[in-house]
This record gives structure tokens, C-alpha cells and sequence, in this order.
């Protein structure tokens, strides 16, 4: 799968990624902004940001025109805000890629960003906010999060405060949007079927905004633990939702492939250790998985489930032993090969569409401004060998390291945390 960059005389950086076998083709706005930008006077405002460039632009004047301009021609378009960048993409048949970079550049270049817009999305924002706290299987992440990183923004819940949702004013977007959405911060991604000398051209139009200013940094993520943590939402649920995870490598940490390959282990697939053990074996949750998660000053490794409440501390006790199994001996090498075979294969199965082709190569950019091929990073997923893991999880998997998030009607904090030792 080949790639070329290009970096616009504004400094805003191009890629362009070829797919000749298929029909569509995807164009991705990424932003080096989300709420790890933030403070406590804005959190919240790069999600609602994102809301608001499908308000209506001054070609565009309301949600409606963009909607239907993208809905005639069967186009997929969405956005998306995370802790440390925001996107903005559309995907459509290949002969609509000029309508799709005249939408997307429009959007996030002339934003109306009006007032009684801002003023209707609130309760949109609010409501959704309700709706993540109602679902523990996906609300657990924030909990736990708060319980890794604390009264910080990495600690913070992306939707932000509502007391900043309810008082949030256009000033506020503009001002957000001058210090963070500028070229210097932006990648734009072209992936799928298309002529490339020709969007090159294009591309150049609808992107030639000037700006020269030094992209605003985001505060380092200070982290500090001694001994075991836990945090435990009471909520009168059906199942008992856990989280456990340590501090691990982040996205730079030459550690990161062995560490990723370790998470896979216990719990990638159906075959994983811990699916193996706890649902197959022992049947005492639905859905159990583990894997690593790296951002590019932090990162840990996990394993989350849901288990019958009476069924919480023996399921806490079962992910820990196979934890600590890792750290105790070498794990064996027919079993490393197959989670390499798993990493390399739903990597491989996930870059069938242009839209995650643009993800792939676009937040690499982003993030590291290098790209590496599938390949490359397969390369470096092979390198790793047995002895390499049983170190990750001998320096990752200590008690000091570990974290444990909740939801689900228990009040014994203190018993359960007896259990939160290797």
C-alpha cells in the first residue's frame, strides 16, 4: 500500500493514499486538538466543536443543505473527538470526490458557528452525556480513566462539564478555533479510487488558508500511583461492568509492539487466555477482553468485563493470576505466533475501506509524523520474541502499577480492594 505526503505552503500536511480496487474514496480532516487541550474553563469544547461544524457554513447555511448534499449521493460522513485530536470525514463513489473536499474543507474552514445554533446544542450535548452515563459497558472507561489520570485533562470525560456545555458562547468557539485549528495542526488525508495529480491540484485549492502561528501545545500528563487504586460508580445495574488495567507504554515507547502482543495474548479473540478461561472454562461473564491502549504520553494495558454482580471479586482474582502468569514464565512460542498472526490479520481485514485506510495513515501523521506502512509495522511486530514479553509484564504487572474501575451496586470499596494484589 503506497503513500505520499506533501506539506501545502500553508504547513497544513497532505497524504495521499491509492486504492485502484475500490469504488469509493474517503476525505479525513484531522486535528491535533482534543481535550487534553483543554482546561477547566473549556472542557468540553473540542467535543461541541465538532457539533457545530455541521451547523451550517456561509455556502451552507444550515445542518439540512450539508445533510442532503452528502445524503444525495450515498455518501458516509461523520466526525469524531478523542483526548488528542478531533476528525472530520466523508466518504463517497469515487466521482464524488470533488463534492466531498468541497464539503469537508467547507465545513471546517468557514463554519457559521451561530449563536442560536450553539444555543440549541447544548441540550443535545447534555442529553448525550446522559446517555454514556446510562451505559455502563462503554461509561466504565471514563471511570476508569478518572481513577489513571485524575484532575487532569487526560483524567477528564471528553463531553466536557456541564456547567461549561450550559455557558459555552460563539466567543468562546472562535477563540478555541484561532489558538488550535490552524494549518500547522491539521493533516488532511485523501484514501481510495482516485486520479492523484488531479486532487493534488485540488487539494491546494481548498486548503490554502494562511496561517503562521506555532501550534499550541498540550500539558504533559503527570501520573502518579504507590499502591493499588480503585473507583467504584455505584449504579443499580443488571451486571457488574470492571475495568483493571496498569500504566504502560505509550505510543514512542520502544516497548509498545511487546506490550500490544501481550494484551492480544490475554485476551484477543475468542481463543485468548482469559476468554479461555473465564467465559469458556468458567462461564462467568459474557464478554471479557484485553489489550493495550497508547496515546502519545501514556498508555496501559487492560482487561474489562461483565460479570453477575456476586460474581465481581472471584473475576477480579481470575484476571489477575493471568496477569501474573505472563510475568511468571515465558509464554510459548506457538502462542506468540498466533497473536502476531491476530494483530497482523485484523489489521489487514480493517483497511478494506478508505475510510480506515485515511484513519490509519492519517493519524500516523498526525501523531509521529512518520508513516509506516502495514508491512513495516508487521516487521516490527515479528521482531518481538518471548523473553521480551515475560519483561513487559514483569515491569508492568506490580501492584503499584494497578487500577481497578466500576460500575455496578457495590458499596464495599474497602473489602474489594483487599483483592487488588499479584
Amino acid at each position: 500500500m503506497d503513500f505520499k505526503k506533501t506539506t501545502l505552503k500553508n504547513g497544513t500536511r497532505v497524504v495521499f493514499v491509492p486504492m485502484k480496487d475500490t469504488q469509493t474514496v474517503t476525505v479525513e480532516i484531522l486535528v491535533e486538538a482534543g481535550s487534553k487541550y483543554e482546561t477547566k474553563k473549556n472542557s468540553g469544547m473540542s467535543h461541541f466543536l465538532e457539533h457545530m461544524m455541521f451547523k451550517g457554513t456561509k455556502k451552507r447555511p444550515d445542518a439540512k443543505i450539508i445533510a442532503e448534499e452528502l445524503d444525495s449521493v450515498g455518501g458516509s460522513y461523520n466526525a469524531f473527538t478523542g483526548k488528542e485530536q478531533t476528525g472530520y470525514w466523508v466518504k463517497v463513489p469515487r466521482r464524488h470526490l470533488d463534492m466531498a473536499l468541497d464539503v469537508v474543507s467547507d465545513m471546517y474552514l468557514h463554519s457559521l458557528l451561530e449563536e442560536k445554533e450553539i444555543k440549541k446544542e447544548k441540550g443535545v450535548i447534555l442529553q448525550e452525556k446522559s446517555m454514556y452515563q446510562d451505559t455502563p459497558m462503554r461509561y466504565v472507561w471514563d471511570v476508569f480513566e478518572e481513577l489513571l489520570y485524575g484532575d487532569q485533562p487526560a483524567g477528564w470525560d471528553i463531553v466536557g462539564f456541564e456547567e461549561n456545555i450550559k455557558n459555552f458562547s460563539r466567543k468562546d468557539f472562535v477563540e478555541y478555533m484561532a489558538k488550535h485549528y490552524i494549518p500547522q495542526s491539521t493533516v488532511v488525508v485523501i484514501a481510495g479510487n482516485f486520479d492523484e495529480k488531479e486532487v493534488e491540484s485540488k487539494v491546494n485549492r481548498y486548503f490554502q488558508k494562511t496561517g503562521s502561528k506555532e501550534k499550541t501545545q498540550k500539558n504533559k500528563v503527570v501520573e502518579k500511583q504507590e499502591k493499588p487504586e480503585i473507583k467504584i460508580n455505584y449504579k443499580d445495574t443488571d451486571q457488574t461492568h470492571l475495568l483493571m488495567g496498569v500504566r504502560s507504554a505509550d505510543m514512542f515507547d520502544p516497548d509498545r509492539y511487546a506490550t500490544a502482543l501481550l494484551g492480544t495474548v490475554l485476551g484477543g479473540g475468542m481463543s485468548s487466555r482469559m476468554f479461555s478461561e473465564i467465559r469458556e472454562k468458567r462461564g462467568l461473564t459474557y464478554y471479557i477482553d484485553s489489550a493495550s491502549e497508547q496515546a502519545t504520553d501514556t498508555g496501559y494495558l487492560f482487561a474489562g468485563a461483565g460479570v453477575e454482580h456476586q460474581n465481581l471479586t472471584k473475576t477480579i482474582k481470575l484476571i489477575l493470576e493471568e496477569f501474573q502468569k505472563t510475568a511468571e514464565r515465558e509464554i510459548g512460542e506457538k502462542e506468540i505466533q498466533k497473536a502476531k498472526e491476530y494483530i497482523k490479520g485484523k489489521t489487514l481485514m480493517s483497511l478494506e475501506s478508505s475510510s480506515a485506510v485515511a484513519n490509519f495513515f492519517g493519524n500516523q501523521e498526525l501523531f509521529r509524523k512518520e508513516i509506516k506502512k502495514p508491512a513495516e509495522l508487521f516487521n516490527k511486530i515479528d521482531k518481538v520474541a518471548s523473553a521480551e514479553i515475560r519483561r513487559v509484564a514483569k515491569k508492568i504487572f506490580q501492584d503499584k502499577n494497578l487500577n481497578l474501575a466500576i460500575i455496578g451496586p457495590h458499596k464495599n470499596e474497602k473489602e474489594i480492594q483487599k483483592y487488588l494484589n499479584f
